[in-house]
């Protein structure tokens, strides 16, 4: 009897946790210690006015947007872009100040905390030899935007898929899902296109550069342009560090791009096997500046992160509080208002991805980090008073 017993509550129900994405309003007993202590020099600044030119590129996009249209949600109320373009406006006249009175974030702002977990990674700009024409020493295409790639938004045919695009291409007639990396770079269905807008001397300096999503070509003159995002096939994103782990060739404590990159020219014959798991593929254009995020404005190092548009709207203004990796093999509190002004195609509801800006220092962080981080968008309370909470609506 006492072994069922036993037995029994073994099985009783565990305690609900909720890991539904969502932003919920955080108390003063946990934003007011945390805007005290906030300064320019946690984030690596001499002022908060450094993010004025960031936090402008953000308000001219907000200015864009429907201003009485739900841009987040929080409970059951809605935040509009009016509020949140409010919000960026007030921080923007408060920015001269919260070098010497950072509890004013507190005093004027709304917390909304990203809930339940947040997982923080990097990303930066790599840079790539490559040439202008395909050579022994450049054999390796940076293909532009296919001309017979298609995207097509559902919304236009029903209400409930409103945001929901898929990629595709048409064959004899029939729709099909566009090629994935396999039939592109190991098969070579693209080579007759003539989109390539560079080559360069290896393949995986070509992945990686999809992972991150921009960088910057070196030609052999010395010329330096960006190469930039122009499209992606519309297959869904899989983790290479998560394939080796789970096949047993690195161990996950201490993964890294650097590791991956290491494992892979170090095992070459395995390249196309490996390569080919993750589909997802990312075409590019060249240009003269840069790199752009998903709001078309340039983005900032070390300011700028990426987000799901589904839990976080672009523009929104976040305070980050998190570790960073050290190359001595420490970690470096971070504490920084940063700005929603990218996405990326593995960054799902609280993953955020912060940009580190190009350069060693910047691929080291962007390869080594994945902390959990404490995200909170900041809403005005001012602009909230002024205009009425309106209720929550389906995305």
């Amino acid at each position: 009897m006492l072994l069922s017993l036993l037995l029994l509550a073994g099985c009783g129900k565990q305690p609900h946790v909720d890991e539904t994405p969502r932003l919920e309003l955080a108390g003063s007993h946990e934003t007011f210690p945390l805007a005290a202590a906030l300064t320019p020099f946690s984030a690596g600044l001499r002022s908060w006015g450094e993010l004025e030119e960031p936090l402008r590129l953000s308000l001219d996009y907000l200015d864009c947007m429907p201003q009485h249209e739900i841009a987040a949600t929080s409970g059951d109320t809605g935040i509009t872009w009016r509020q949140l373009r409010a919000s960026a406006a007030e921080l923007l006249g408060l920015l001269s100040l919260l070098d010497h009175t950072p509890t004013l974030l507190a005093e004027r702002f709304e917390w909304l905390a990203v809930r339940p977990r947040t997982l923080l990674t990097g990303y930066y700009e790599p840079w790539i030899e490559v040439s202008t024409e395909q050579s022994e020493e450049y054999p390796y295409p940076l293909y532009g935007k296919p001309e017979d790639l298609k995207t097509v938004d559902l919304g236009i045919f029903s209400d409930k898929l409103k945001g929901e695009r898929i990629t595709y291409r048409v064959e004899d007639g029939e729709v099909l899902p566009y090629y994935g990396r396999k039939e592109i770079d190991f098969e070579g269905v693209l080579q007759d296109q003539g989109t390539a807008v560079a080559w360069a001397k290896d393949l995986v300096d070509i992945f990686v550069l999809q992972i991150q999503g921009s960088g910057r070509l070196v030609y052999p003159d010395g010329a330096v342009r960006h190469i930039l995002y122009a499209g992606q096939n519309g297959h869904k994103y899989v983790s290479l560090g998560r394939v080796l782990v789970d096949r047993g060739h690195l161990q996950k404590e201490g993964m890294s791009m650097q590791r991956i990159r290491e494992f892979l020219k170090a095992n070459r014959e395995l390249m196309p096997e490996l390569l080919s798991c993750n589909p997802s593929y990312v075409f590019f254009k060249v240009d003269d500046s840069g790199p752009y995020g998903a709001m078309g404005r340039i983005i900032t190092p070390m300011a700028s992160v990426a987000v799901d548009r589904k839990l976080v709207p672009l523009g929104a203004v976040l305070f980050m509080d998190t570790t960073l990796p050290q190359p001595d093999g420490a970690e470096a509190r971070f504490q920084s208002l940063v700005l929603a002004q990218d996405t990326g195609g593995a960054i799902k509801g609280t993953r955020f991805d912060l940009f580190c800006g190009s350069g060693e220092q910047a691929e080291f962080l962007a390869g080594h980090l994945q902390n959990e981080a404490r995200m909170y968008v900041l809403v005005s309370k001012a602009a909230l008073r002024s205009w009425e909470y309106r209720a929550a609506v389906s995305r």
